[in-house]
């Protein structure tokens, strides 16, 4: 059994919706079909499903219900709070799971056949405490990955990719990997990298997503694999409170193909989620972790809600959520408010 709040711009959609359905009714999906009720049953529940896309309508909402239905049951559907604010409709509803293992793998599919974006979430961090985001670089926080743009820009493209595939075949790990690409760079001029700098483009939703966490108090950070030249300079930009990231080695205004310092790979990633929640005073339930690739897992794993960012399907698949078709503001969707 499946409970549908009625909005008005559902009711104009479908004829089925007459003007004596009033918005904020209820529709439950039987075997025979959807009946009205004016009011939600009670269920026993344990987490939120929910559901956002640009036009998320009540056949699009009744195909992710029916197809959730062999792992969990949802009630009380209604409008998010942030329903409309950034140009999506936004769904929540009640979720009694019986499956929890196999959740991400059906909405994933759920997700790719409506082409919504789609979670469930337990114990979210609420908007109405202080927290803690912190957040991936490269392909999250801005639409590019640093290093292969300095590569294009140097010429190694190739050889850089050729590392890379390497890496992503099990055969280098994160730090000869990282190691092995930045030796490709040497002797490329540091003001190529200013050219980068300059117009680094921001993931969609990125400034919404900040600004509304701010408002609340909320502590923000960057813990990348990238390199600070880019980091240091989004975290003045955009004005967050911390970040983390690799050192080039430069001598006479030319990069070395040298890494200083410690590394800043998944294990690293991780001790700055949970340093950072100390230093900030961040109880461990308001911390939230952001990433698209493998090596954000186990920083997602450390903070109480681990997001998936337009992410590789690993990443999909052991994130608590995912966004995949809007914009960074998406995240606020899966949170208490």
């Amino acid at each position: 059994m499946a409970i549908i709040a009625v909005t008005d711009e559902q009711r104009h959609q479908h004829s089925f919706l007459t003007d004596t359905l009033p918005t904020g009714a209820y529709l439950t999906l039987l075997d025979e079909g959807w009946q009205r009720y004016d009011t939600p049953l009670n269920a026993a529940t344990d987490a939120q499903l929910v559901m956002f896309a640009q036009s998320l309508t009540l056949h699009q909402v009744e195909g992710i219900i029916t197809a959730l239905a062999d792992v969990l049951s949802v009630t009380n559907v209604q409008r998010h709070p942030f329903c409309g604010q950034f140009g999506e409709t936004v769904l929540t509803g009640q979720a009694t799971v019986y499956h929890p293992q196999q959740i991400n793998s059906v909405l994933a599919e759920i997700a790719d056949v409506y082409r919504v974006d789609v979670g469930v979430v337990r114990n979210a961090p609420s908007l109405q405490q202080p927290g803690m985001l912190v957040m991936d670089m490269d392909s999250t926080l801005i639409q590019m990955e640093c290093i292969d743009e300095i590569a294009s820009l140097a010429g190694v493209k190739d050889e850089v990719a050729a590392v890379t595939a390497k890496a992503m075949r099990g055969e280098l790990d994160f730090n000869q990997s990282l190691n092995t690409r930045v030796a490709c760079l040497r002797d490329v001029d540091v003001s190529r990298l200013a050219q980068l700098r300059d117009s680094l483009p921001l993931m969609p939703g990125v400034q919404s997503l900040l600004r509304e966490l701010k408002m609340r108090g909320w502590k923000l950070a960057i813990a990348s694999g990238g390199f600070t030249y880019f980091a240091d300079h989004l975290k003045n930009r955009l004005g967050l409170d911390a970040a983390f990231s690799n050192v080039l080695g430069v001598v006479d205004g030319k990069l070395t193909g040298t890494v200083e310092g410690e590394i800043v790979n998944a294990q690293v990633k991780a001790h700055k989620v949970q340093a950072l929640s100390k230093e900030f005073g961040i109880t461990p339930q308001q911390t939230i972790a952001m990433g698209d690739g493998a090596n954000d897992l186990l920083m997602m794993e450390e903070a109480a809600l681990g997001v998936a960012c337009h992410a590789k399907p690993v990443v999909n698949q052991q994130a608590d959520v995912a966004v995949r078709y809007t914009g960074l503001h998406g995240l606020l969707y899966y949170l208490n408010c």
